[in-house]
């Protein structure tokens, strides 16, 4: 379960994120159509709220409804990201072909 350290709201999410401590395992993802279409729509919400808070010059404050928004939206974008299966890589595809077990 993460949290926002921000404003406190609770959004399950369900990412791994490489096997080495401190790096960031880049696998690309079989997006479905639902999930790009819901993508796109999170991001453009998110640009559009950056943009209006920018705008308004609006101070950096923990209790801002509209980055408390933006902050939910960001949550919700890597959560329907991460949920999208990973795609196998050309060596585990070879392996799942020759019926070779990785160690």
């Amino acid at each position: 379960m993460a949290a926002s350290t921000t404003t406190g709201i609770q959004i399950p999410v369900s990412a791994q994120f490489g096997s080495a401590p401190g790096m960031l395992q880049t696998r690309r993802r079989r997006i479905t159509p639902q999930a790009g279409h819901a993508l796109e729509i999170l991001g453009h919400s998110i640009e559009y709220l950056t943009d209006e808070f920018v705008h308004e010059g609006g101070a950096l404050n923990a209790h801002d409804s509209q980055l408390e928004a933006i902050q939910l939206l960001m949550a919700l974008n890597r959560k329907i990201y991460y949920e999208c299966p990973t795609v196998p890589t050309f060596a585990e595809r070879c392996h799942a072909l020759l019926g070779i077990r990785a160690s």
